[in-house]
Parts: C-alpha cells; structure tokens; sequence
C-alpha cells in the first residue's frame, strides 16, 4: 500500500504541473450542465490521472468527475475503484486564489482505504493510506505525520467554503455557544485543516459529491478524525445512483455533542 501510495503522489504532482501550465494562461472557462464551470485543466489532470492510474492498476475501474457517466448498474459490482476529482475546486482556479487541489482516492468496501489531496499552487500534499496513518509534505521537506486536536477549551475553530457560504452555516456557527473562528478556503483543504489541527471542525450543507470528499476522507480518518452525515454515520462509497454526498461533518474530537448543534440547524426529520 506504501508504494501505491507513492506512485499516487506522484501521478498527482505531474497532474498539479499540467494544471499549473495552464493556470499560467488566459485560459476558457465553459459551463457544465449543473453549472459548474470547466476548464481545459480540468481535462488535462483528468487524461494525466487516468494515463498514471491505468500503468499501475490496469485492472481497476477509475471513477471521475470528468468521466463520462458510468450506470449504477455497472458500478455495483465494483469493489475497489479509483474515485478522482482531477481539479478540485475550479471556481477557486479560474478566481486565481490558489485553494484547488488534485484529489485522488482509492475505495475498497465503499470506503477510501488511500487518499492523496495536492495543492499545485504551493506543491503541498496531504496522503494516507489505511493503517499507516496521515502525512504533510511541503516542498523539498521530508513528510510528516499530522493528527486533529482535542477542542480547545474556550473557543472552536470553523472550517468554510470561500465560494459556497451559505446561511445554513451562519446558524451553525452561531449554535455554538463559544467564541469561534471562521476559515475560509477552498476545495479538500477544509478537511486537510481539521486532519492536520488547524480546525476543528467542518459542516457543509451544500451539495457535494463522492469525489470530492473520498481523497481527503481517508486523510481525516487516519489522522484520527472523522467524516460524516448528519446523523454522525461515516459517509460511504458507491452505495447508490447517485454519486452526490448528504450533508456532512468532518470533525476532530468525538466527544463534543456535535449533533447537538447540527439539530439548531436542520430538525431531525431532515437530517
């Protein structure tokens, strides 16, 4: 699983060096069907993922926002697949903020057993693989181990969306009870916060789909923290048709009630 990981990190740096190439552009920005925006980026991490994934698992079924769109049918018997959103955070990348990543997943039994989230901008990188902990690696540094915090006593820091702020969230925040401290930012890196210590917790209650969570759900998972819907279940993989996530939390410390505070949001009969 080690060296898996490592080809993984790799094939998703050499896909940050494409995004990059053309950030460097006046590039063109489309519109997908549910309104999201596209890019030539996109497209070339995603055929640069798939290249990387096909030589070292050509057995394995890959699963991509990019993708044309495979039937549930098909997709349930899959057992283990790889589930990649090649440029996470597009909004982030055409507003020039720098906070999009490359997230690459490997799911086994409808859960990420490995997971590799890449910021192209600053070359950062957060990975793990299930069993053998979670990692940083800033550039030409070694990697090291991070692990979510107990909540601090007297404040709680907050992990938000730069581009999808809702009121839903306000509310949360506002429940809490406690001085809080809201981060902003983009794409997998509110998760990658909560893993590494830097927040406490992240609610979203925004659509999202599988892609998006699964990289840096076994990130927060190894790094001793947890990913889950509302009801404080884990958020499984290819269960269903559709490939969108319920609304989620991803929080550092199991001991504070937080479904008391998602139910000052949304009642428990629409959890």
């Amino acid at each position: 699983m080690l060296e898996l990981l490592d080809a993984v990190n790799q094939i998703a740096q050499v896909a940050g060096k494409r995004i990059m190439d053309i950030y460097a552009t006046d590039f063109e920005v489309k519109v997908k069907e549910d309104k999201s925006p596209l890019t030539r980026a996109d497209m070339a991490a995603h055929e640069c993922i798939l290249t990387g994934l096909k030589k070292i698992t050509p057995v394995l079924p890959i699963l991509s926002e990019e993708s044309t769109l495979i039937s549930y049918d098909e997709r349930a018997s899959w057992q283990r697949y790889w589930l990649i959103d090649p440029l996470d955070g597009t909004r982030e990348f055409v507003k020039r903020n720098g906070d999009f990543t490359v997230n690459i997943a490997l799911i086994d039994d409808h859960k990420p057993i490995l997971g590799v989230v890449y910021v192209p901008v600053t070359g950062v990188s957060y990975f793990a693989s299930e069993g053998n902990g979670a990692f940083k690696c800033l550039p030409g540094q070694s990697q090291v181990p991070i692990k979510v915090r107990d909540c601090p006593v007297d404040y709680l820091t907050v992990a938000g969306s730069r581009s999808h702020a809702c009121d839903s969230i306000q509310q949360f925040i506002s429940g809490l009870d406690t001085k809080v401290e809201l981060l902003s930012i983009g794409s997998s890196l509110k998760m990658c916060l909560v893993a590494e210590g830097q927040a406490d917790v992240y609610p979203r209650f925004g659509p999202t789909s599988e892609w998006d969570t699964a990289a840096a759900h076994c990130v927060v998972n190894e790094a001793g923290g947890y990913l889950t819907d509302m009801h404080l279940k884990a958020l499984r993989y290819n269960t269903k048709a559709s490939i969108l996530n319920p609304h989620f939390l991803v929080f550092a410390d199991a001991k504070k009630d937080w479904l008391h505070y998602v139910e000052k949001v949304i009642s428990t009969k629409d959890l």
